[in-house]
């Protein structure tokens, strides 16, 4: 990929849970802060939500848009949030919120990076103990992210 897909900044812990809506639309910001996604994305997320839920497993939701919406990604990111409250993901509990933008066919690709560092219940133990952004960020950038 041209670019780094995830920075420091894209990074974030929060002490608190949050409703699956706060959590899509703290991903999308996220995207969009960085110039990834223009406004539409929020609802583009949204609308894949309605159809098939982006719960993975393992803690893990992957909130992303449709396929309709390519015109609302101008480059491939991602935003990873970890909610130690939780978030109730349509019943299932999910830690992990990582928001994701691919522009073209990047998103299969990073989404397969995902799951595989999401598949490792170990790797899942110590992404949650993380204690900073720092830590979290270098974690997931080890796993090739």
């Amino acid at each position: 990929m041209a670019r780094d897909v995830l920075s420091l900044g894209q990074v974030r812990i929060h002490s608190g849970g949050a409703s699956r809506e706060e959590a899509m639309k703290e991903a999308a910001d996220i995207l969009e802060s960085v110039g990834a996604v223009t406004s539409a994305y929020f609802d583009a997320m949204q609308q894949r939500e309605v159809t098939v839920s982006t719960y993975m497993g393992n803690e893990l939701a992957i909130p992303h848009g449709t396929n309709e919406t390519k015109a609302a990604i101008l480059e491939s990111a991602l935003s990873v949030v970890r909610y130690d409250g939780g978030v109730d993901w349509g019943g299932e509990p999910v830690t992990f919120v990582v928001g994701i933008a691919g522009k073209g066919d990047e998103h299969l690709e990073i989404l397969s990076q995902i799951a595989i560092l999401f598949s490792d219940e170990d790797e899942v133990a110590k992404l949650k103990q993380a204690q900073t952004p720092e830590e979290l960020f270098a974690l997931v950038s080890a796993a090739g992210v």
